[in-house]
């Protein structure tokens, strides 16, 4: 089970150091990800390759053109063609679940206020969006869900448990606190009991955990 992903980007060169490191770097170079750039800019218009212009009807920033998208998305027509937007769904754990089971995944990177609508409306799949804010472009976005599918496909992750067991996974909630070796540091003590070999006290405990981190921090996780 492997993932190609076509990025469709103005700076390709962001993608450099991000996708050499870690599990992320191993992954492609085990095969299980390969990612391919497309370069609007190598159909833009005149001398300095142009891929944006005013928008109609006026107003600040620049937009998009149709034109060296078009060009770009042409030969991607069969894969699944995802553009990163604030306008877009939220990115949550069920995108990259879905994700991660598409052979040949696009991530189309806008850039400047936005990207021409003709282009959405016949050429996008689907919209993504990080979170409630804006950034410069849709780069860190597709980073994210590079990384978010790649943990998922197998043996990237040592440990398939770890990629099961987490943040909204089984009952939804967020994750409970984790702890490890020494056990007291600082006069910091672990909570007694995750060293009493207890398992059903150590489920009952991890279980309460979650519940009051979620009522604490992401009360809209917690079912009604």
């Amino acid at each position: 089970m492997s993932v190609k992903f076509h990025l469709v980007t103005l700076f390709p060169e962001f993608f450099e150091s991000p996708m050499e490191v870690s599990l992320v770097g191993k992954a492609i170079d085990e095969g299980t990800i390969e990612i391919e750039f497309h370069n609007p800019r190598s159909h833009g218009a005149g001398v300095h390759r142009q891929v944006d212009d005013a928008p109609f009807g006026g107003g600040a920033g620049m937009v998009m053109a149709p034109g060296p998208l078009a060009e770009t998305l042409d030969p991607l027509a069969t894969t699944y063609r995802v553009l990163l937007t604030p306008s877009g769904a939220p990115l949550s754990q069920d995108h990259l679940d879905r994700f991660a089971c598409i052979d040949e995944l696009t991530l189309v990177c806008g850039r400047y206020e936005g990207i021409d609508q003709r282009i959405v409306d016949n050429f996008i799949d689907e919209e993504v969006s990080l979170g409630d804010f804006v950034l410069l472009g849709g780069e860190v976005a597709a980073a994210a869900i590079i990384e978010g599918v790649a943990r998922l496909l197998p043996g990237v992750v040592g440990n398939p448990e770890s990629t099961v067991n987490e943040s909204f996974r089984g009952d939804g909630l967020l994750e409970e606190p984790h702890y490890t070796r020494p056990s007291e540091f600082r006069g910091w003590a672990v909570p007694e009991v995750l060293l009493s070999g207890d398992h059903k006290r150590i489920a009952a405990w991890r279980r309460e955990q979650r519940l009051e981190r979620t009522r604490k921090r992401r009360p809209d996780l917690i079912p009604e």
